[in-house]
């Protein structure tokens, strides 16, 4: 046996090792299934063997499920996908429900052995459902576990019995979060919400859990489900109590996803149907759910992009294979303003010493401060020490003096976007750093190639875009000037995996591919106020069709006098073929009476005093009277995902994007593109080229050139090719 090794101790305790060979984390495949049952049913059948311990030979108990598995299962069965997935799932269910009736008798619920859990570490998804099927769940002392089921986070829902057992087990209300917001909590917490059953000290796992095994009765393995006069924790449906909580969960869902995200409201009605019937039709209706997800395209393309093709990313799926490890241990990052001080606070988490320089003391200081109050943060919330802030603010250097970069393997130049502040800021580094130093400018909006005039070394010259604020954002756009070599790349990757940022690699032109995308998401909402579109209709439309912000909280949020900015520079860019004046109009007009956003608590929406926002500005309506005729929300909501979707096809196009991996993943993580599509990639492939062409041409009518269906488009419309079949690079994107 290769993932699941099996031994008895002196005592005739059956020890279940999970070990998966060539893997720092377990996870679950065909194979270990096979194991597992051999495993257990090992343990039941020899009488020597008093109870098992189930448990991992690795730092963690397991990452979860492969899920090449599921795409096995259909494979399996053909033309009938949805029944390979139905009888494999089902087969999951079979084991596990061995492993929690143990061999006892189904009559009298006697005769079992007893089954326990040890997690030495972390257990998601299948590593908390196979837990959960044992009699009891042991985790060890380590505040740095996490334990859950995160699978609502990747377009699915528990579907091995956890669903199922979790709710049985805590009650449909407690059971939520950890279901339907995929929460991950270190032991102790898991233990006092009831999910667990021991939290003890990391040597005494095997021991505690022996114990336990060799005293316990037949009514320590009867789980509640299995007991005479079972009630569900809190009420089942028809129970008064219960029936509230399942009218407030179904708002509740639906007012967290708008409706457009199959996963949630597949869960929820895989745990209302069950909790109507015996545990084991409750497991059948699981499974069906569990299969009928599974089969939306949504989810399938949310698997692909947020799982498979983020972890292929972060892996180094584009990194340049011959280049050897690039990894940095001490970077410079040349301005302490928020981008900054948020380069400075990921770096110094990561073990990197960071050189901030700004030009005066205090300006520098005050960008290491930021350092300082996330940590004070985490410590008032426990989740970091005083010891821990010390170490990591030890490893931050706050200066002016240009000389304290030397020795630096990278600078992130972070300084304003101000094409010659830029160029002395690189001519004052590269005259202090070594000659195998990579030079990064964080830039949103300016051509690499320009900066990279102002280096003594282009082909060590490269753009890393961050997206703020830089410690809760997980995405970085590594920007490929047409001089960067593949060193100044690979380190680059490096440097993003060092600091748990997912990267995308695209090559150099005007707004690279994430703010290519996202500024005409913006302008097309400012355009529909110019037209008279009512303003509610405009951002209701953007949420119900999975952004996470409408256009105008968007530029509210990013600041309007930025968009001015931009707008400037890209008309003095592009001359007379500049598309955006009505857009303008608008923008020009805010900024000029003070409307700057949320920064000035005025924009397209109202703010009280501390900032909150009120609602959108009553006074839209007075300077922009509504059309008449208002467009259909579908209407609204396609003008609204054409503008991205055609720039990234474009980007494709024109060569900017080089992998559509990195297309669909970078709209998700960078500005938040409907994540229920999979991206703006897998949504083309969900509606199919011909529909997209068709809608193109309709709105291209009405809307102008803007929505013309790109070249490439129209071609892989007539020929019917989906993007993934002609463009993913084999099976690395599933």
């Amino acid at each position: 046996m290769s993932e699941f090794h099996y031994s008895v101790d002196p005592d005739g305790v059956a020890i279940i090792t999970w070990d998966v060979p060539g893997k720092t984390m377990n996870v679950m495949s065909l194979e270990g299934l096979r194991e597992l049952e051999a495993c257990v049913d090992r343990a039941l059948a020899d009488d020597a063997v008093r109870g098992a311990i189930i448990t991992s030979g690795k730092k963690d108990f397991a990452g979860g499920m492969d899920l090449n598995i599921l795409a096995g299962m259909k494979e399996s069965a053909g033309d009938d996908p949805a029944r390979g997935l139905f009888e494999g799932v089902m087969q999951m269910h079979g084991l596990l429900r061995k492993i929690e009736r143990a061999g006892m008798d189904p009559k009298t619920n006697k005769g079992g052995k007893p089954i326990a859990a040890a997690l030495p570490g972390t257990a998601a998804g299948i590593g908390l459902e196979l837990p959960l099927a044992c009699h009891r769940i042991f985790a060890a002392d380590n505040p740095r576990a996490r334990i859950g089921l995160p699978e609502i986070l990747i377009g699915i829902f528990p579907g091995a019995g956890g669903t199922t057992r979790l709710v049985r087990k805590l009650g449909a209300m407690a059971a939520a979060p950890f279901l339907l917001e995929g929460k991950m909590q270190e032991p102790k917490k898991m233990k006092a919400a009831g999910v667990i059953d021991a939290v003890v000290p990391a040597e005494e796992l095997m021991s505690a859990a022996k114990e336990w095994v060799l005293a316990a009765k037949d009514a320590d393995i009867l789980k509640p489900w299995d007991a005479k006069g079972y009630k569900m924790p809190g009420g089942a449906p028809y129970h008064p109590a219960g029936f509230m909580t399942f009218v407030g969960a179904s708002a509740m869902v639906n007012g967290k996803t708008q409706g457009v995200y199959p996963a949630a409201k597949a869960l929820l009605s895989a745990v209302y149907e069950g909790a109507l019937v015996p545990f084991d039709t409750a497991l059948k209706i699981e499974a069906r759910w569990f299969t009928n997800i599974l089969m939306n395209p949504s989810s399938t393309a949310m698997i692909r992009s947020l799982f498979l093709n983020k972890e292929a990313l972060e892996k180094g799926a584009v990194r340049p294979a011959a280049v050897p490890d690039q990894s940095v241990t001490r970077v410079g990052v040349l301005g302490a303003g928020m981008m900054g001080a948020g380069i400075a606070l990921v770096s110094a988490l990561a073990g990197i010493e960071v050189v901030l320089i700004d030009q005066s003391q205090a300006a520098a200081d005050k960008g290491k401060s930021y350092t300082a109050d996330y940590m004070d943060k985490g410590i008032s919330r426990k989740k970091a020490t005083p010891e821990k802030k010390e170490q990591v603010l030890g490893l931050i250097t706050a200066t002016t003096d240009y000389a304290a970069l030397k020795g630096c393997d990278l600078i992130v130049e972070a300084v304003f976007e101000d094409p010659g502040i830029k160029a002395d800021v690189t001519a004052r580094a590269e005259a202090v750093v070594g000659e195998d130093c990579i030079f990064a400018t964080n830039t949103s909006t300016l051509p690499i190639g320009e900066l990279a005039k102002a280096s003594k070394r282009p082909a060590q010259f490269i753009g890393i875009h961050f997206f703020s604020p830089v410690d809760k954002m997980m995405l970085v756009e590594i920007i490929r000037g047409a001089e960067t070599g593949d060193r100044a790349v690979a380190r680059a990757l490096d440097f993003a995996r060092q600091i748990r940022k997912t990267p995308i690699v695209v090559n150099d032109a005007r707004f690279f591919y994430a703010n290519r995308c996202i500024i005409p998401y913006i302008n097309e909402g400012i355009r529909m106020v110019k037209e008279g579109v009512t303003p509610a209709l405009i951002e209701n439309a953007a949420r119900l069709v999975g952004m996470p912000l409408g256009p105008l909280q968007l530029v509210d949020e990013t600041s309007i006098d930025l968009g001015v900015k931009i707008a400037r520079a890209t008309k003095a860019a592009m001359g007379d073929a500049y598309p955006d004046g009505a857009v303008d109009e608008v923008l020009f007009r805010m900024a000029e009476d003070g409307r700057l956003g949320r920064k000035a608590g005025a924009g397209f929406y109202a703010y009280d005093e501390k900032g909150k926002r009120q609602g959108l500005w009553p006074g839209l309506a007075a300077q922009y009277p509504l059309a008449e005729a208002q467009p259909d929300v579908s209407e609204v909501q396609h003008r609204l995902l054409f503008v991205q979707v055609l720039e990234a096809v474009r980007a494709l196009e024109e060569g900017v994007l080089s992998d559509i991996r990195e297309g669909d993943v970078g709209a998700i993580l960078g500005w938040g593109f409907a994540p229920w599509s999979g991206g703006p990639f897998s949504w083309l492939d969900i509606i199919g080229a011909p529909r997209a062409v068709a809608l193109c041409d309709a709105l291209a009518e009405t809307h102008g050139t803007r929505f013309a269906a790109p070249a490439l488009l129209r071609e892989m419309a007539a020929q019917g090719d989906t993007f993934y079949a002609r463009f993913a690079p084999g099976a690395e994107a599933a």
